[in-house]
């Protein structure tokens, strides 16, 4: 990696707002699975900076999920609420990357964009 920490945390930002932006764009065209993708990945650049900001060491999608929760939300720091949230989209990204016959549809994702939304907001809270 070049740059500094916040060079670092700062790229991650961004690239949360963008991805958020592309499940925007996904779900307006019905495109349910990637729209779930993008909503996780949203999730993950935030949650992987944070882990990063405070020498949280996690090498693996599994790992910073793991680490999220030990640090943030079983200590208390997050309510178990966004625990939760964040196990569905990571439970949600993975079936829609590996496993068949795997149909999101409107009904369920379209209120995960804003839970999401809010989701990403109080990680770049804890960011800043």
């Amino acid at each position: 990696m070049t740059g500094t920490k916040e060079d670092y945390i700062n790229y991650r930002i961004q690239k949360s707002n963008e991805t958020y932006e592309d499940a925007i764009i996904l779900a307006d065209k019905k495109r349910w699975n990637s729209c779930v993708n993008r909503l996780y990945y949203s999730s993950f650049y935030l949650t992987s900076a944070l882990l990063f900001k405070n020498e949280i060491k996690a090498d693996t999608h599994n790992g910073v999920k793991s680490q999220f929760f030990l640090h943030y939300v079983k200590s208390g720091l997050l309510p178990k609420e966004t625990g939760k949230l964040y196990s569905h989209l990571f439970d949600w990204r993975q079936e829609t990357d590996y496993a068949d016959f795997i149909e999101f549809n409107e009904k369920l994702v379209k209120p995960m964009l804003e839970s999401v939304k809010e989701l990403n907001e109080t990680l770049k809270r804890l960011l800043k």
